[in-house]
């Protein structure tokens, strides 16, 4: 069994991880840490849990995570790179759900998350946790940077067109929403339900910091300069991410060969739905499941299709986009298969 600790368990990705793990066949779950509620019963906090989590929270110096095969930080930035030195020095693997592992352009970091990092040494070997493009680094991995809930679909929508050469990569677009979630469980005005309710709202459109990271990503894709608007918007539902993604086609290419491309290029992902042409996926569809759907569309002009391609992507920002992806990342640390313990059907209605 793999001895699993999670750093900050209070929080949406923390107990989406609990409520994961927790049906796990191969897991053991050692160490849930929180300074507030050190000593209360996970399942006091989180009834859904009752009956199968059977630990107390632990503030951080009472957790044994030195004792854990694999730590998971749901936590917010800056507390993985603290932590990580003395864990990967006593023998234990690191999944950090937050960005200290995710760019490896340190100046990027800094500008865009205010802070120094502490180990740019432990950033050099960490693995981007992108398992349908980059499964081989995970595997060797002892550090894991969990990537952005917004550039998994991004990445996962442009990556067949960028690989393949057929579109203008310098002029991207990627117009992204999210439901509440996503902005993390904490009391601020912005997330109240009179506020995100009966609302739509676009943020960050100056400058949103998965522009980033996605951009890095995108670059080892392709030979061509990426260049990518990126406008993020903020729904009122609890769950669920839908990116709708454009590129100008720079080839000659019919509806079923960009079909095919995408068909072949997911074919043996367990999760990474490749709808039929024309499709519309919607949120709902993945909604509590580690599922991403996506769909093309090829607007006509004059009668004829036009060189735009539009890609359709949903998911659970908080499976798929965070503790889902985490979980399939540590699968493939461990040696296991992929799929183990995500083959949860989505929930409808």
């Amino acid at each position: 069994m793999i001895k699993v600790g999670i750093v900050g368990g209070t929080g949406y990705t923390g107990v989406e991880l609990l409520r994961l793990l927790a049906s796990h066949p191969e897991v053991e779950l050692t160490a849930i840490t929180s300074r507030k509620e050190d000593g209360m019963p996970v399942a006091e906090m989180f009834p859904s849990l009752r009956g199968r989590v059977n630990i107390a929270f632990s503030s951080p110096d009472k957790a044994k995570l030195n004792e854990c095969d694999v730590v998971f930080f749901a936590t917010p930035h800056g507390v993985a790179m603290a932590q990580a030195p003395e864990l990967l020095a006593a023998g234990v693997k690191i999944i950090d759900l937050a960005a200290d592992f995710r760019l490896q352009d340190t100046a990027a970091f800094e500008k865009w998350y205010k802070m120094p990092h502490s180990c740019p040494d432990v950033l050099r070997e960490a693995a981007y946790g992108l398992a349908e493009l980059n499964r081989d680094a995970i595997r060797k991995a002892r550090v894991v940077g969990n990537p952005g809930c917004y550039p998994t679909t991004m990445q996962l929508g442009f990556a067949p067109l960028l690989k393949a050469g057929i579109v203008d990569a310098s002029h991207l677009i990627a117009d992204c929403k999210s439901g509440v979630s996503g902005a993390g469980r904490k009391a601020e005005v912005a997330t109240l339900f009179s506020e995100a309710s009966d609302n739509f709202k676009a943020y960050g459109v100056s400058g949103h910091r998965h522009s980033p990271e996605t951009l890095e990503r995108l670059s080892h894709l392709t030979k061509d300069k990426v260049g990518l608007i990126f406008t993020p918007h903020l729904t009122p539902m609890i769950r669920g991410m839908h990116s709708t993604l454009y590129a100008r086609l720079t080839k000659d290419i019919d509806n079923a060969a960009l079909q095919k491309l995408f068909e072949d290029a997911y074919a043996d992902e367990a999760f990474v739905d490749v709808m039929p042409f024309g499709s519309h996926p919607e949120t709902r569809s993945t909604r509590a499941s580690n599922m991403l759907r996506i769909a093309l569309h090829r607007p006509t002009e004059n009668g004829t299709a036009g060189d735009t391609v539009i890609v359709l992507v949903v998911q659970d920002n908080l499976v798929k986009g965070a503790s889902g992806q985490a979980v399939q990342c540590m699968n493939l640390m461990f040696g296991l298969d992929e799929a183990t313990g995500l083959q949860h059907v989505p929930v409808l209605p």
